[in-house]
């Protein structure tokens, strides 16, 4: 005996020929005849499909593994595929999009492709290319992952909670006993077939032999009688083994056990990216995913039979997760009419404005931002065309304190705006020119504050 490591055709023959599994079968290939320059060519060894096979007898002799398990090795093998069709979902690959050979375009019937992007190439993207790629066609759909992964996430752990999780095992049941009625359907209709089939033989046996013409005639009836009594037993067999066993009650309590811990597994630290996918394939056969505006409509297909639609709000070209705040960017755009970059981020760091990602601003991030959203850059001497003075100009053309401006802004006699605390004040130039004019300051200002115990010094 020499031991050699195994090789891939080794292991397929192993996982694929029904011997191992304790079954006998003959003709599972057969020989192909083509012409080719006007010769006769035999190829030999040609796969037949299963329901061809001319004799499959199942238990024949003891297996290395039962009939299930090599049942689920076959259709494992053929799931895990890629050049099987369109309609396999392909083995488990890497990367962060949970999705990946699930998804199939509502719109074309082709599986959706998925492109990584991004610095480290985390950033993925679900997309379909099958017509471009056979017919040249624009791209059907596009959309990204991170949502989308969420969504149906959320939606897997809420269905399967133990209450889920029950419903689903009562649908297992239903399912068990329309399976028998059918069974049942199919021993009646064997039962009548046999019924013909001994008829048939008694009619036979009872006609003379040298009547040719009669003999022949029920002969061709006995035949087909039999053959249909071959074709319901057959059937009859092949229901029996794809029905799968009846749930125990300890597999009903583990199953159960299972669910109240999802959650809790799905959400673990620890969990890869590759145990998310696996939980989802196991419960989800596949997902039709339709862009329609602005929105993508997903229809989902459990491994049940049963179908639910979840719907998430595409993002507008621009838009992502680590898109800056709405009320951030508005600052921005007003600030950048006051004061220069590294101004402006110091006003936003203490106002407790952050960026897409959570960080502080700085000169240079802050100038990114501008450029991709197109916003000009403060020019020394805007504001003194505008006709807006600062705080600091204000008092020096009245010739005051800054707090004595504050006090005629805080009375109303200068209506002047604040963006926010530490942004500068905009004041109109003309009001401050129609106090200086007039060449008295108000005395009796109010405090700032409005702290009721703050008095006014009054001398007489």
């Amino acid at each position: 005996m020499a031991w050699t490591p195994p090789v891939y055709n080794t292991l397929h023959h192993i996982l694929t020929n029904p011997v191992y599994a304790g079954a006998y079968a003959f003709g599972r290939t057969k020989s192909r005849v083509t012409l080719e320059g006007g010769r006769k060519r035999v190829v030999q060894g040609a796969k037949q499909a299963r329901e061809d096979w001319q004799v499959l007898i199942i238990d024949h002799h003891e297996g290395y593994i039962s009939w299930d398990d090599f049942e689920r090795n076959q259709r494992q093998i053929v799931d895990n595929s890629n050049g099987k069709g369109s309609w396999t979902r392909g083995p488990l690959r890497q990367g962060e999009a949970l999705l990946a050979g699930l998804l199939r375009c509502g719109h074309c019937g082709r599986k959706l492709h998925v492109g990584y992007t991004g610095d480290r190439g985390n950033t993925a993207r679900y997309f379909c290319r099958g017509a471009h790629l056979n017919h040249g066609a624009a791209q059907c759909i596009s959309f990204g992952n991170f949502r989308v992964d969420q969504g149906v996430g959320a939606e897997v752990i809420r269905l399967l909670k133990p209450l889920g999780i029950d419903a689903a095992i009562r649908a297992i049941e239903a399912r068990d006993d329309e399976a028998g009625q059918a069974r049942r359907q199919v021993e009646l209709a064997l039962e009548q077939a046999r019924y013909e089939a001994s008829r048939a033989r008694h009619q036979y046996d009872a006609v003379d032999p040298d009547n040719r013409l009669v003999v022949g005639e029920l002969e061709r009836r006995w035949n087909e009688s039999l053959l249909a009594v071959r074709q319901l037993e057959d059937k009859l067999t092949t229901m029996d083994v794809r029905r799968a066993p009846a749930m125990s009650e300890a597999e009903r309590s583990r199953i159960m056990a299972l669910g109240a811990d999802l959650e809790r597994a799905w959400n673990h630290p620890a969990a890869t990216p590759e145990t998310r996918k696996r939980i989802l394939r196991t419960v989800l056969a596949e997902i039709i995913a339709r862009v329609e505006g602005d929105q993508i409509n997903l229809l989902l297909h459990w491994q049940g039979g049963d179908h639910t639609t979840i719907s998430f709000r595409k993002n507008a070209s621009g838009k992502h997760r680590w898109t800056t705040d709405a009320s951030t960017g508005d600052m921005i755009r007003e600030l950048a009419r006051l004061l220069p970059d590294s101004a402006i981020a110091a006003v936003l760091n203490r106002a407790g404005k952050r960026t897409g990602k959570g960080n502080t601003w700085t000169e240079a991030r802050l100038r990114a931002y501008r450029t991709s959203h197109g916003i000009s850059v403060y020019r020394q001497g805007e504001r003194a065309e505008r006709g807006e003075l600062t705080l600091e100009e204000a008092a020096a053309r009245l010739n005051v304190s800054k707090m004595t401006v504050l006090r005629l802004i805080g009375t109303g006699q200068i209506k002047a705006t604040q963006l926010c605390k530490g942004a500068p004040w905009v004041i109109p130039e003309e009001q401050v020119a129609a106090i200086a004019e007039n060449g008295r300051i108000p005395t009796k200002a109010r405090p700032v504050t409005e702290n009721p115990d703050q008095k006014i010094l009054e001398f007489q």
